[in-house]
């Protein structure tokens, strides 16, 4: 049968996803610098065997033969995702590939070099080819998927989102947050002038953050029989589902930035290691999409882990691993103040939960634009300015490098990514809001230091499914409802005008 032709393929291809994804941990944790260029040429051969295999002629032959056997019926769902990723595989041609992929390597290598000075006029030639090829794929994958040339860019991070669903729902949060933000930092120094925010009373030893960051981990869920933590430069969740790879970084003036970042990529491994394991190998098995993973992360960094019922439960943990001097005086209030500071910022990864977004919905209209041929590179700069003065009340004109220069995102062709951060977001809030509905104690779970309830839903509702379904199917399915922000809005209110 074709079917098990594409099932044995899948484990083919599942065995060269495993050695990719361990080269690239390794070489993020453990590989000496002079192994960069051998350890490139061995993930560019494995790349472009997995392309082979995956594209072959032979199998859209297999395909469309399986979608024709009797199939029970996730077998026919795993025919539905295997043909909508290799259509997605197959829409671009080898020579637009090869064009494409010159333009993103000449631009981030000169974004690298321009950034540090803000030089946007230098930088222009190279983002105007960038975004040329970026609208020429639009246009390509559109024609294949049926779609609206942005809503096929971002059918690549998250399967079945549309510009037309998104678009309002974005708006009604701005209009929102815009109001909130300056509110919200008000309320804040009011709290401040009565309660001052207490110093972290430092050093705290790297050993014990790691203690302390690993107890959590296992408190909250994951499994250490397949995965583990460990250091890089920059945090990230890797690895496989059967052996997930997190890191982190540490500093030995405070402990929350550490705890933070352990607790938040823990999510995303929470996730990767609950996805049905029977499907691993088909696109079936996988995370649905960016959004979803993000959501993941953030239910734990932000709905679980800066609640005040978690830390009533952390605090006596970190006195445990820290050391009763590390919060000597510290009461829940005073953490809470740290792990809920707010404040206007430039900078997309500094900035806080209630301005975060506000910087994503800059980003999503300037590039649905630069797509639809609305807006000429060359423009980026002022339009960029004039949204931060309008959300942000902050201005850029003159300092590029923390305007449009300031992420990679754009420079290495990533257009369509963006709308995944705030999705993610709103997509917490929402499935807490279910999750409370069904289990209204879930909060003084959370003080016992019970997190059994807190994964058996998302496992059920969120990770068994793995990508049964598009991005907004499987969210109606686990709340009951389409993506609304009155949830994330009523979230913030809670948590910031309190």
């Amino acid at each position: 049968m074709s079917y098990d032709r594409l099932d044995e393929l899948g484990k083919r291809l599942e065995a060269i996803e495993h050695a990719q994804a361990m080269l690239g941990v390794d070489e993020a944790v453990n590989m000496p610098v002079g192994g960069g260029e051998k350890r490139a040429e061995a993930m560019s051969v494995l790349a472009g065997l997995y392309h082979e295999m995956a594209t072959a002629p032979q199998v859209v032959d297999w395909i469309a033969a399986a979608e024709a056997e009797p199939l029970d019926e996730m077998q026919q769902a795993a025919m539905r995702e295997f043909r909508r990723v290799h259509t997605n595989m197959t829409c671009l041609t080898p020579d637009f590939v090869r064009r494409q992929i010159a333009a993103r390597v000449r631009s981030e290598q000169l974004w690298r070099e321009v950034r540090p000075g803000g030089d946007w006029q230098s930088f222009l030639p190279a983002f105007e080819g960038v975004v040329a090829t970026a609208r020429e794929e639009a246009s390509l994958r559109a024609a294949a998927l049926g779609l609206e040339p942005y809503d096929a860019m971002m059918e690549q991070y998250d399967p079945g989102n549309r510009a037309a669903d998104i678009t309002p729902v974005f708006a009604e949060l701005k209009a929102f947050l815009k109001d909130f933000a300056p509110e919200a930092l008000a309320h804040q120094e009011d709290k401040l002038a009565r309660r001052p925010l207490k110093p972290f009373n430092a050093p705290f030893p790297i050993e014990r953050q790691k203690a302390l960051g690993l107890a959590m981990m296992e408190a909250i869920g994951f499994d250490f029989d397949h995965g583990r933590l460990d250091v890089s430069h920059h945090p990230f969740c890797g690895g496989v589902p059967s052996d997930v790879r997190m890191t982190t970084r540490y500093t030995t003036t405070e402990f929350l930035s550490s705890l933070m970042g352990i607790l938040h990529e823990t999510g995303h491994g929470l996730y990767e290691q609950n996805l049905p394991a029977a499907w691993s190998h088909w696109p079936l098995g996988k995370a649905r999409g960016m959004a979803i993973h993000e959501s993941q992360s953030l239910f734990v960094e932000q709905q679980m882990a800066r609640s005040p019922e978690f830390w009533e439960w952390a605090m006596p943990h970190v006195r445990e691993h820290l050391g009763d001097e590390a919060l000597a005086g510290w009461e829940v209030e005073d953490i809470l103040a740290h792990v809920h500071r707010i404040e206007r910022g430039l900078i997309r990864v500094d900035a806080d939960e209630t301005t975060y977004p506000l910087h994503v919905i800059l980003r999503y209209e300037i590039e649905k634009d630069l797509i639809e041929g609305k807006l000429a590179p060359r423009d980026v700069p002022e339009a960029w300015d004039a949204a931060m003065r309008e959300y942000l009340g902050l201005s850029t004109i003159d300092t590029p490098r923390d305007g449009p220069l300031q992420d990679v995102h754009w420079p290495s062709g990533a257009f369509g990514y963006f709308p995944s951060y705030t999705l993610g977001a709103m997509t917490a809030a929402q499935q807490w809001a279910a999750l409370e509905r069904a289990h209204p104690d879930v909060r003084q779970h959370m003080r016992d230091g019970r997190f059994v309830i807190l994964n058996d839903w998302r496992r059920e509702h969120i990770w068994s499914q793995g990508s049964r379904w598009s991005t907004p199917e499987l969210l109606e399915r686990a709340t009951g409802e389409k993506l609304d922000a009155r949830h994330f809005t009523a979230h913030l209110r809670r948590r910031y005008l309190a």
